[in-house]
């Protein structure tokens, strides 16, 4: 299926992208994570498991067991402080 990924903030000066296309088998967020992290450095610095990164899915928030379905949204983020 295939899946648009979008980075943010950090994440995306990290890996030099603000959105991707992917073709992917992962069922869910989690393992569409750690798909991406197992292409290459930058993506496995900003989006290792310690690191708080947040996601959502079709623009709303998710945990990792969030189901994947063909042509969804995943964004990727890092936390956002404010004040």
């Amino acid at each position: 299926m295939k899946v648009q990924i979008r980075y943010f903030a950090s994440l995306r000066e990290s890996i030099g992208l603000s959105h991707e296309t992917v073709e992917t088998q992962t069922a869910d967020v989690a393992a569409l994570r750690a798909e991406l992290m197992a292409r290459g450095e930058h993506y496995r610095a900003c989006l290792a498991l310690d690191r708080p990164v947040r996601m959502a899915l079709n623009q709303r928030m998710v945990q990792g067991n969030a189901v994947l379905s063909d042509g969804c949204e995943v964004g990727f983020f890092p936390p956002v402080t404010g004040g």
